[in-house]
């Protein structure tokens, strides 16, 4: 599923959608001539995104192409990579890469039933189901201190916010960001949607 993104030109929600959507009316509004600061932020990182809007929008896109693998489908060094030998079992999506235990952890593995491979495979999930709840308020958090560090740094109320949102503290952050544009806040609330376990 491809990313969606959130376009601000300074403080005014100028676009959200796919990186072409966000990309092309950047670059309409640039191309207006008007005095603007565009800043682009991933919808589920919060991180900001960095986009090269010299020449045409037919230049920006195929930049976009090269920086976002766009139409993944279509270059001919990947379907040149498919018909290369990798490790693992890359039919059932198995990726093979370096694990680094001490003597006595791979000691445990090998004793385990399936071995080192299945036991570790096994350890994730089991961790992953055991920590969901707290992993999403963790990315939640992260993408909207990201997202307000770039933002609204100078804003008032920015480091209280900032405070609340890690304290977990949904009414204090909502006060604290009360006062700054319609457009920051609606996206601060946006990413910090999953931030406060509710």
């Amino acid at each position: 599923m491809e990313n969606k993104y959130t376009a601000f030109n300074g403080s005014i929600q100028i676009a959200s959608g796919t990186i072409r959507v966000v990309a092309e009316a950047a670059k309409l509004l640039i191309d207006g001539g008007e005095s603007i600061t565009i800043l682009i932020f991933n919808d589920t990182t919060g991180v900001q995104i960095d986009l090269d809007f010299s020449g045409t929008l037919t230049d920006v896109f195929s930049r976009l192409k090269q920086q976002f693998e766009l139409n993944q489908d279509l270059p001919e060094s990947r379907s040149q990579d498919k018909n290369k030998a990798k490790p693992g079992r890359p039919k059932l999506g198995v990726v093979s890469k370096e694990v680094t235990l001490l003597p006595r952890h791979w000691e445990w593995l090998a004793g385990q039933p399936g071995g080192a491979s299945v036991t570790l495979r096994k350890l994730v999930e089991q961790a992953k189901r055991t920590n969901q709840g707290e992993d999403k308020i963790r990315r939640s958090r992260e993408a909207t201190f990201k997202f307000i560090n770039a933002i609204a740094g100078n804003l008032p109320g920015f480091e209280e916010a900032v405070r609340a949102l890690f304290a977990g503290d949904v009414e204090r952050f909502s006060q604290q960001i009360g006062s700054w544009p319609k457009s920051i806040q609606e996206y601060s609330q946006k990413l910090s949607a999953d931030a406060f376990g509710k």
